[in-house]
């Protein structure tokens, strides 16, 4: 087997890691099989991995990178603030349309880390990044295009990452593509709602 720098090799086993729990589910999907998953051997995986729960939370902070990464090669300026986040919120839709059993994966690693004893902190860890991920664009974007909020940064940036993870959940469970662009439609309007218009460019 070829060596692999440490930080590599744990990248390959987290991706390994998502393809047998959303293949198998986060309950039935071992260290054992994710090494298989990989093609290394177990201690290969217990060398990078010093316990479930810290391959869990590389799990979440990989899944959560896969959607941040897409949004922010979307939300480049464009002519209008509302443009500008359509393009984002449209880039994270065909993510989950594109990757749905990822997603879907989201919900469980949650639901698995609030029942498990000592995993708990790991929900609360995953929908931090959320919060943060969306702070971040959100500053990023008020820099590059010179606006103001009408609310803290915080605020919206929670608020996002609340309806962003409802309305995610509703399309796995109900799809209907049709719908979603009269709701992203909508979604966009209250955001350019809450930017302070005497500071957002024309």
């Amino acid at each position: 087997m070829a060596r692999m720098p440490s930080a590599e090799r744990r990248r390959q086993l987290t991706e390994a890691a998502i393809r047998a729990m959303t293949r198998d589910g986060v309950a039935r999907t071992t260290t054992r099989s994710i090494a298989a998953e990989a093609d290394v051997s177990l201690s290969v995986f217990h060398y990078c991995f010093d316990s479930k729960q810290a391959l869990i939370e590389s799990v979440i902070t990989t899944l959560t990178a896969h959607s941040v990464t897409v949004v922010k090669e979307a939300i480049r300026p464009r002519a209008t603030l509302e443009e500008t986040v359509r393009a984002g919120f449209g880039a994270y839709w065909d993510h989950v349309r594109a990757h749905p059993d990822e997603h879907m994966l989201t919900y469980e690693l949650t639901q698995y880390a609030l029942r498990q004893p000592g995993f708990e902190h790991l929900a609360r860890r995953q929908y931090e990044l959320y919060g943060d991920a969306y702070g971040e664009l959100i500053e990023e974007l008020g820099r590059r295009m010179d606006f103001r909020l009408s609310v803290p940064v915080s605020v919206l940036a929670r608020y996002l990452a609340a309806m962003t993870d409802g309305l995610t959940l509703n399309y796995l469970v109900l799809g209907d593509d049709m719908a979603w662009t009269d709701i992203l439609a909508t979604v966009t309007a209250q955001i350019a709602g809450l930017v302070d218009t005497d500071s957002a460019p024309r």
